[in-house]
């Protein structure tokens, strides 16, 4: 299987999301709220950004605008379900909001998402809603404001929910989920841990990568990806060795952003689909699993699409490396280079390298995790086939 080219002859790009970033974004709040006509915002979060203080930074953004908070809903767990979008939506109406601000990372996103449809559609049967492009208007104003940087669903048209019932996880997808605004702002980032900021990290890596080398990239998403894993590379050890690093968070969460327009735009390939399943089967954070496959993944893929690893070469080392690596030779540094990335978030946050380091996997898993990532859907836009027998010999090199 060849890769298609860059220019192709058709593509589609889209991210109508209004991007605010700056150590003092936050301010802008009541500004943007008041250019979508809102003025009694709902908040939804969990428990854990409240205990952090966070919430602290939004109530004081709103101080002296005259615009105040008319209800929060702090109770998005971290696998979000039909019934927390239910009642999440119920306060919404009790309270007579106008507004959705997420507070949070994926799982406020995504459950903040899916409350939109619900008090913008009527009712309370979202299911109804799942799958793609379902929905065939606008929603009501959404503003996200990260709290961590990894995830890119402030830039995403995707939330994905939890059937509690049945197990399964609903997947929404609709170009009116996408957010209204998003704010970037280091202070809501500065209380991550060091295994989250690494994870959260190597989610965003993991988005950009895949976006620029697998099947569905286009030169506008390219240039998204690119961008996303300079400002990665560049920042993420800083961040580490100096938590209160404003200027990195504020990178960290800017490449975040890239990535997520970026592969919202080009989907992703091999490492989601392992991820995906690793996760489900082991319960693992996503962010890790892609920390855990992301080397392995690229090294199956290069012999089709190794020119376009070797060109992540630039943005991961910079001019001088890559000026000084023979253009043969450029995969095979850029992956080096992911992988000494690991190894350092191995030494400053103990970020497991392998599937044997995470002590929740064991060898009898890994047929079960391969075939589940031969059905998940991010292999189709992978550059190079891959069936239950690549898969397993991904997986051991991983383990």
């Amino acid at each position: 299987m060849s890769i298609p080219s860059p220019d192709k002859a058709f593509y589609e790009f889209y991210c109508p999301v209004k991007i605010v970033a700056g150590l003092a974004a936050l301010e802008h709040l009541p500004f943007e709220l008041q250019m979508l006509g809102a003025s009694r915002p709902m908040v939804i979060t969990d428990k854990g950004v409240v205990a952090a203080g966070l919430y602290q930074h939004i109530e004081a953004a709103f101080a002296g605008s005259g615009i105040a908070v008319a209800a929060i809903y702090d109770d998005v767990p971290p696998d979000s379900s039909l019934e927390t979008v239910r009642d999440a939506a119920h306060l919404w109406r009790a309270q007579q909001c106008d507004a959705i601000l997420a507070v949070g990372g994926g799982s406020v996103i995504d459950t903040s998402k899916a409350v939109n449809i619900l008090v913008s559609e009527g009712g309370d049967d979202l299911a109804k809603f799942a799958g793609a492009h379902h929905l065939k208007r606008a929603l009501k104003p959404l503003i996200v404001i990260p709290t961590t940087a990894g995830t890119g669903s402030e830039a995403t048209m995707v939330a994905v929910i939890t059937d509690r019932k049945t197990g399964a996880k609903l997947p929404f997808t609709s170009y009116f989920l996408m957010p209204h605004a998003a704010i970037l702002d280091p202070r809501m980032t500065m209380t991550m841990p060091p295994h989250i900021t690494a994870m959260t990290a190597m989610d965003a890596m993991t988005h950009a990568v895949e976006s620029y080398s697998c099947m569905a990239g286009n030169p506008l998403s390219e240039a998204f990806a690119s961008r996303a894993v300079r400002k990665i590379s560049e920042n993420l050890l800083k961040v580490l060795d100096n938590p209160n690093d404003a200027v990195g968070r504020l990178a960290l969460a800017q490449g975040s952003t890239l990535a997520g327009v970026a592969f919202s735009n080009s989907m992703v390939g091999l490492v989601h689909s392992l991820g995906h399943a690793l996760g489900s089967i082991c319960h693992l954070p996503h962010g890790l699993c892609m920390n855990l496959f992301l080397p392995y993944a690229l090294e199956y893929n290069k012999d089709v699409n190794g020119e376009k690893i070797g060109e992540l070469l630039l943005p991961l080392c910079g001019p001088e490396v890559f000026a000084k690596t023979p253009a043969e030779a450029r995969a095979d540094a850029a992956i080096a280079h992911i992988r000494h990335l690991r190894d350092e978030l191995h030494a400053r946050a103990k970020l497991p390298r392998t599937l044997r380091e995470t002590g929740k996997v064991t060898e009898d898993m890994l047929p079960r995790i391969a075939a589940a990532a031969l059905d998940d859907g991010s292999l189709i836009f992978n550059p190079k086939d891959a069936d239950l027998d690549d898969l397993m010999a991904v997986l051991r090199k991983a383990w």
